[in-house]
């Protein structure tokens, strides 16, 4: 995998992009497992005689954990290496299947949240950005547009897989089943390709990235990444909304679960292909500009959520929600890295992703609550757009600081 640079001022190599295809399979493989009780929350929900929320509550968990141990994550892959950290997050979810499986609402909740989350996931998304991220510099927005791709992926892949499964076997067996396929298919991945990344660049050069300390568009650099860290988590409260309550709202409405788990392949795949043009695009214009363009993109497919119940119309809305909200995780971490030197990547960039795992989990669960209070979910999803709003009220201003701080440098 040894390869000379492109360019010999960057670090980016042919290695970089083997790197990244290898990181975008190991993605795929370990977000299916959030899917599961996505796909089967109806069918758990009345296994255990327990309202919607309660199952949808351990998907929300799962984030949580993720968002809270990926900060320590983050940490420990600076002094143990990402191989390591990977392939024990790998063993925890399939751990976590296993116990959610094998019993009621307390172990669904501790396989969730506590191996398959605060163990598991939390070793995959954050300590896999932010190491893709040290690969490339040229071309960050891309290859992080890429390896981010691996949830949209599963979600093409996996739902309908899991429905058969959940109908022919149970979600039990099931669950199990998808925990053995990421150890299998995770393990061997993380131990041949993932090495030490190239050497960071020095703070203030070409590709290094700013100096430590310097203000971020005029504000303190710790008053910015709090309010990236709440802009990403109402724009990922709306998120996770349809995602996670999808084919259950299809079911309401009277579309089979069979077409709903398609439903939110459309959605999730229209999300790929949509976020390699974010990537290309955030590579030219910047990582907050392009949150900006995403947030709106994302508004305006929410509210057709609100106004459609025909199959045909909500597969189109699907389509453009996934195409909408596709291009904002990775734009978040290309600010991060492009606002503050690469030194302090390691743990800006999971405090702003666990700021994203804790608006997921939390859109999931209200989006269940509301259901559960009002017995359908209009409420739910306009619930989301409100937050979807509170989103572009803190990115435009930013924006609009940003822009202004260009004009200054650029002035003398």
């Amino acid at each position: 995998m040894q390869s000379r640079p492109i360019d010999p001022s960057s670090v980016e190599s042919r290695a970089s992009w083997v790197i990244a295809i290898v990181t975008l399979i190991i993605l795929a493989i370990a977000y299916g497992a959030p899917l599961m009780t996505a796909v089967a929350l109806k069918p758990i929900a009345v296994d255990l005689q327990v309202p919607r929320s309660d199952p949808a509550l351990a998907s929300s968990l799962s984030y949580l954990g993720a968002g809270l141990g990926g900060i320590l994550m983050g940490w420990m892959t600076e002094r143990i290496g990402v191989r390591i950290i990977v392939m024990f997050g790998a063993v925890m979810i399939a751990a976590g299947m296993a116990l959610s499986a094998s019993g009621g609402l307390g172990t669904l909740y501790i396989g969730h949240g506590v191996l398959m989350g605060l163990f598991g996931a939390s070793c995959m998304f954050s300590p896999l950005m932010t190491y893709v991220s040290r690969w490339f510099d040229r071309r960050r927005g891309t290859a992080v547009a890429l390896i981010s791709s691996g949830q949209y992926i599963a979600g093409v892949v996996w739902p309908s897989l899991i429905q058969l499964g959940v109908e022919w076997y149970g979600w039990r067996p099931t669950m199990i089943a998808f925990g053995l396929l990421v150890a299998g298919g995770v393990l061997p991945l993380a131990l041949i390709f993932l090495r030490p990344p190239p050497a960071a660049p020095v703070s203030g050069s070409l590709h290094g990235g700013p100096r430590v300390g310097t203000r971020v568009i005029g504000l303190h650099p710790n008053v910015a990444l709090g309010l990236l860290s709440f802009a990403i988590f109402c724009c990922c409260m709306t998120m996770s909304m349809p995602m996670q309550h999808m084919v259950a709202f299809c079911s309401d409405i009277g579309i089979g679960p069979t077409h709903g788990a398609a439903m939110l392949s459309v959605l999730l795949g229209c999300a790929f292909f949509a976020r390699q043009f974010w990537g290309w695009l955030s590579d030219r214009i910047g990582g907050l500009q392009t949150i900006l363009l995403g947030s709106m993109a994302q508004a305006v497919a929410m509210s057709g959520f609100l106004v459609t119940q025909d199959e045909m119309g909500l597969f189109a809305v699907s389509a453009a929600f996934g195409l909408g909200f596709s291009g904002l995780i990775p734009s978040y971490v290309l600010a991060v890295r492009a606002f503050y030197p690469a030194s302090e990547a390691s743990w800006r960039v999971p405090v702003i992703m666990f700021a994203g795992l804790l608006g997921m989990a939390g859109g999931g669960w209200t989006a269940g609550l509301v259901y559960d209070h009002y017995g359908f979910y209009t409420p739910a999803f306009a619930t989301g757009l409100g937050f979807n709003l509170l989103n572009l009220v803190v990115i435009l201003p930013m924006v609009l600081l940003q822009r202004t701080s260009r004009l200054r440098l650029a002035a003398g």
